[in-house]
């Protein structure tokens, strides 16, 4: 019993002097949104599971009671957790796969938050609960800051040395952004792709399913055979000349109709 009073009186005095500490430097013990309660956890988890799924279609912001949950989804690891479970799905599929010899076996994947992550942009952003802002995008993008999505960044190299041509294919803009996102990319390791293409004047004012079915379209014309294509968005995956298979990557934080 003695025991265990002198270790409560001791923890007591550990956080009464990380207490003061905290307050002599000006910061506090934490900084990250407070943990969700439980009821209000799951409900979130309903609504991400049907955003996932696309059954909730055209949303424009997070929920502004799901903040907390989403941060947690985000970076306390079941986010990384998902993102390995499918890319290694994908890796199995290739490993399957009976090239053609003849340099046409292609793949097609997005960039944001597919090859690169965005997590650092919507943490100021409050993980998509804020809406979305083009310019503090555009200006987020043109510093080539995004890190690699590591699993992703794995396949691609595995593609890549397999023998496959990879297509990235993204919405960013080709006049403004393209210096520095082709940057970013070899940056983070990606060296190897095929052909990167942006959005340009000739795609102004259509949709994400519309642009990219263009270019796979066009890819397939080609006579390239699309054995995968992979993004985070169910606009990257929806419409026409899809691939043999399509892989979704979790993104909870924002939707591209």
């Amino acid at each position: 019993m003695i025991a265990a009073m002198v270790k409560r009186v001791r923890e007591i005095l550990v956080f009464f002097v990380l207490a003061i500490l905290s307050k002599a430097i000006g910061t506090k013990p934490h900084s990250r949104t407070r943990p969700p309660s439980e009821s209000v956890s799951n409900e979130c988890l309903s609504w991400r599971l049907a955003v996932e799924a696309n059954n909730v279609r055209g949303w424009r912001t997070v929920p502004a009671h799901c903040l907390g949950y989403i941060e947690t989804y985000m970076i306390g690891g079941q986010y990384e957790q998902d993102v390995n479970y499918i890319v290694q799905q994908i890796e199995s599929y290739v490993t399957n796969l009976v090239m053609g010899g003849d340099g046409m076996d292609a793949w097609v994947l997005d960039i944001d938050d597919t090859c690169l992550s965005n997590i650092f942009y919507y943490k100021g952003k409050k993980y998509g609960c804020d809406p979305f802002d083009p310019s503090s995008f555009k200006a987020w993008a043109m510093k080539g800051a995004c890190p690699a999505v590591p699993p992703v960044l794995g396949l691609f190299t595995k593609l890549v040395d397999s023998g496959f041509k990879v297509f990235l294919v993204t919405g960013r803009d080709e006049e403004t952004l393209a210096p520095a996102t082709i940057d970013n990319l070899h940056n983070q390791g990606f060296i190897g792709y095929e052909k990167l293409i942006f959005r340009n004047q000739s795609f102004k004012g259509k949709s994400a399913v519309v642009y990219k079915s263009e270019i796979r379209k066009q890819l397939m014309e080609q006579g390239y055979r699309i054995w995968g294509n992979v993004g985070d968005q169910w606009t990257d995956l929806q419409g026409e000349c899809l691939g043999n298979r399509t892989f979704k990557l979790p993104n909870p934080m924002y939707c591209v109709p």
